[in-house]
């Protein structure tokens, strides 16, 4: 096995804004596993606040680069309980590994990985398609420049309920929201019965991250279904959440990729949680890992590549929220540029 990589800074169409800050550009690190001239590839997104860069992948890389090519590669389950021991605290650079060792596998054995797992594509769910904290006037402006069935509106800013009373005048669309833990937990009780009113399908993420106590009053008391993300992280935080959420929303790039994300969706189906996957911003790369976990999910945010201004592969496109599979083995991609 050979390993390489590449990082690219991926522009935006719109600056994007979300509680926690904006941004213009989204860096990415793409590792490619080269297995007797079988190439696969995997993606991990730098996200600040989670104090990930591309140079700490890289320099975790390129530290036990000989170990990740000396492993006999024969299974991506395996690879993944050896990359999890290689690098215990960098889930990112493992993400991306992983889900290169998943796109490898599924092209040695030439099908797509649903294909592999024998899943029913035509039973996933529709994608939606992310709004930025912005002005109103912008926020309405950027829905209409993208109509679509389902929109996910960033929230935690002071005038939040008002910008949805402004959306919901231009359109009949599903409304889901994310604070980011943006809310306290007065702000959730008092802005909740309101956007019920307003169409909106679930909150995510209302609180911050270890507000425990505070979320189980919420959940009690919430009219809407209230789902996991920055409280959602790896494998053992799903049981956390219960009593405490409606649901999960995985991020292959947090947990440590497609294996653990597999295990976490079994595991909340156990315990009656609904289960989203969500996207950080990836190119097609990351997304398409999401597109072969999609008939698994109830719901499921990977509208990645829309938001972006550039891509580095093609394969996973959308009809009005529909995910549209292509003929490429593995992931379902084609890199543009590598």
């Amino acid at each position: 096995m050979k390993v390489s990589y590449k990082t690219f800074n991926l522009p935006f169409k719109h600056p994007f804004t979300i509680s926690k800050g904006t941004k213009t550009h989204q860096p990415t690190f793409i590792v490619e596993l080269d297995h007797f001239g079988v190439k696969g590839y995997g993606e991990a997104p730098a996200i600040s606040y989670y104090t990930i860069t591309i140079e700490k992948m890289i320099e975790d890389l390129e530290r036990k680069k000989i170990f990740v090519e000396k492993f006999a590669f024969t299974d991506p389950e395996r690879y993944w309980h050896y990359l999890h021991h290689l690098f215990p605290i960098n889930n990112f650079l493992v993400c991306a590994l992983d889900m290169a060792g998943w796109d490898l596998y599924g092209k040695i054995k030439k099908k797509q990985l649903h294909q592999l797992w024998n899943l029913d594509t035509s039973t996933a769910p529709l994608t939606d398609y992310t709004i930025g904290i912005d002005t109103i006037e912008k926020m309405v402006a950027k829905m209409q420049e993208f109509p679509w069935p389902i929109y996910k509106i960033k929230v935690g800013f002071a005038n939040d309920v008002e910008v949805l009373t402004e959306l919901r005048k231009h359109t009949n669309a599903i409304f889901r929201v994310d604070a980011n833990a943006g809310w306290t937990l007065e702000e959730a009780l008092e802005k909740i019965p309101i956007l019920k009113m307003l169409g909106v399908e679930f909150v995510e993420q209302p609180l911050v991250k270890d507000a425990w106590d505070d979320m189980k009053v919420l959940k009690e008391k919430s009219s809407l279904p209230l789902m996991a993300d920055e409280s959602c992280v790896v494998e053992s935080d799903v049981e956390k959440c219960v009593n405490h959420f409606d649901g999960i929303n995985i991020k292959l790039t947090k947990c440590s990729g497609i294996t653990p994300a597999r295990r976490m969706i079994t595991k909340a189906r156990e315990l009656n949680l609904k289960v989203m996957i969500g996207c950080m911003n990836e190119s097609s790369v990351g997304t398409a890992a999401i597109a072969q976990l999609a008939p698994l999910l109830d719901y499921v945010d990977m509208d990645g590549p829309l938001l972006l201004n550039e891509d580095i592969a093609e394969g996973v496109t959308f009809n009005q929220g529909k995910i549209c599979y292509t003929d490429y083995a593995g992931l379902g991609i084609k890199l543009k540029q590598y």
